[in-house]
């Protein structure tokens, strides 16, 4: 059995759940989530916990079983406290900052780069060197951060360029003279 799948899910105290068919909605204080589920896999509502099952341990069903549960999982945390993730920019000239909803951010380039939120994702700037996205999609809010980071990744020599907060960036020596 999967120790991921057979794991319950508790709910929030404000954090709601309806089940019907093959579509799970989580509603919380945040907002509203939905995903469908494959056939194979049943999802049940019992006493505040979401309880997932598999009919068989077929490859395919054991790997749906533990995805599904840890999809339900993201979404009821999405929704009752949200996820972050924080960029911190570092090199001479690049910042970014805030206008309106939108992020610009001066990279290096010869334009400022202009980057939309998409819907339920905010974009937060603490100084003009670390930027935080919030959103109660946990897969949203990393592609995001995953597309920001790539417009200028970390290069391994001065560590100039975007990266995630907690990253780690590996440096190499440069040219050693004679």
């Amino acid at each position: 059995m999967s120790r991921v799948g057979k794991k319950p899910i508790p709910l929030p105290a404000k954090v709601d759940v309806s089940i019907e068919g093959q579509q799970v909605t989580v509603k919380g204080p945040k907002g509203t989530l939905t995903q469908a589920v494959h056939p194979a896999i049943s999802v049940a509502l019992e006493e505040k916990q979401i309880m997932v099952s598999r009919p068989n341990d077929e490859r395919q069903n054991r790997a749906l079983h533990g995805l599904t549960r840890a999809l339900l999982s993201n979404m009821v945390t999405g929704v009752s406290s949200g996820f972050r993730r924080e960029l911190v920019i570092e090199g001479v000239g690049y910042t970014a900052e805030m206008r309106a909803k939108d992020l610009v951010m001066k990279l290096g380039y010869s334009h400022e780069i202009v980057v939309n939120p998409p819907q339920d994702v905010t974009f937060a700037t603490e100084g003009r060197q670390k930027v935080v996205i919030d959103g109660i999609d946990k897969q949203v809010v990393g592609q995001v951060a995953a597309n920001i980071r790539g417009l200028r990744p970390p290069e391994p020599y001065l560590g100039k360029g975007v990266r995630y907060a907690n990253e780690v960036i590996r440096r190499k020596a440069g040219k050693t003279g004679k």
